[in-house]
């Protein structure tokens, strides 16, 4: 069993593709065009920077913003929150215990006194429960 081996032959499994080079000098790029290669001269608009819009494209966007402006949902009224803050008083509790008696938070309590929050209507029955009074109307429920 004997094999004749050419040393000369050379196999080549994987051969590594030629990536493009990138020279920042125009020294290296003049020599490279002396050498026959092929050169592109490309230079980035925002290179380096965290710059990815120039000044006119945001105005363009601000312009289509207001163009599509949709009315934003309305906020709980005062007379409702002044409801709520008087039945409150009436019967004596903070707004961190009424809170705790509706499983909300106290800040959320105040943000309906203040008229700052959009109304959730199961947060809205919760209080109607608890203190006993319609919010839409404010008058007293009818108690069975």
């Amino acid at each position: 069993m004997s094999e004749t081996t050419d040393w000369d032959s050379v196999t080549v499994i994987r051969k590594r593709a030629e990536h493009a080079k990138v020279t920042k000098g125009d020294a290296a790029i003049n020599a490279a065009r002396r050498a026959g290669a092929v050169v592109g001269i490309e230079r980035k608009v925002a290179g380096g920077t965290n710059k990815g819009h120039s000044s006119t494209d945001h105005q363009k966007i601000a312009k289509l913003d207001r163009e599509n402006e949709v009315a934003p949902p309305p906020k709980i009224s005062l007379s409702v929150g002044k409801a709520i803050q008087q039945a409150r008083q009436a019967k004596g509790l903070t707004q961190k215990d009424l809170g705790q008696k509706i499983n909300e938070k106290a800040n959320i309590i105040n943000d309906y006194e203040m008229g700052r929050t959009i109304p959730n209507q199961q947060v809205l029955s919760k209080l109607e429960r608890v203190l006993g009074i319609k919010l839409r109307v404010g008058e007293p429920l009818h108690s069975k």
